[in-house]
Parts: C-alpha cells; sequence; structure tokens
C-alpha cells in the first residue's frame, strides 16, 4: 500500500480509537497510525481495538492496539481502582478483549 493511503487509513483507525477510549476514561491521546515494516511496506494499524495495560510507578496506562499490539491510543496515568473500572466497562460494554504481548508505543 501507498504511504499516503496506509496513513490516512492508519488515522482514521486512531482517530476511532481515541473516540472510543475517551469514551470511557475522559481523555485519550493518539498514538500510531502506521505498523513498522522493516521491507518499506506501509500498513495501517489494524481495524480491530484490544485493550493493554502498562503499569510504571506513575500509575497504570491503558492503551487500546490492534492484534499486532501496535499501540492506537493511549490513557495514563490511573490508579488501580480507576484502571479496572474503566476495564470493568470495555469489556461489559464494547466486549473488548485483553491484549498480551509486546505492544508498540510511540515513546
Amino acid at each position: 500500500m501507498q504511504y499516503f493511503l496506509a496513513l490516512k487509513l492508519g488515522e482514521k483507525r486512531v482517530i476511532a480509537s481515541q473516540n472510543l477510549l475517551t469514551k470511557y476514561s475522559g481523555h485519550a491521546l493518539p498514538a500510531l497510525a502506521l505498523k513498522d515494516d522493516k521491507d518499506n511496506h506501509w500498513e495501517p494499524v489494524g481495524e480491530e481495538n484490544l485493550y493493554a495495560i502498562v503499569k510504571e510507578p506513575n500509575g497504570f496506562m491503558i492503551v487500546l492496539c490492534d492484534k499486532n499490539g501496535v499501540a492506537k491510543s493511549i490513557d495514563q496515568w490511573f490508579t488501580e481502582d480507576t484502571k479496572n473500572e474503566i476495564i470493568a466497562r470495555l469489556k461489559a460494554e464494547e466486549n473488548m478483549n485483553e491484549y498480551i504481548g509486546k505492544l508498540s508505543l510511540p515513546i
């Protein structure tokens, strides 16, 4: 896929994920629109949404990512109780599954 087309499609998916996470957390940030490919083949992030949790000294970060772990939207730093409330709602209302694996974060 051409870079510009992949970027545009990826941006749409990032915005959708950002809006979804914002609905549950209050304010989310956009992340990555393109998948990392070492062969210079440009691919947008996947359409599916999975959640992942990152624990840091400051608290918990919630990430919405595709099936490959490419972060599309992030929100930080939550207490454990708040994180648990948001995740419970994502599971119940969106039927969202957890991503277990290595995340690609915009850091």
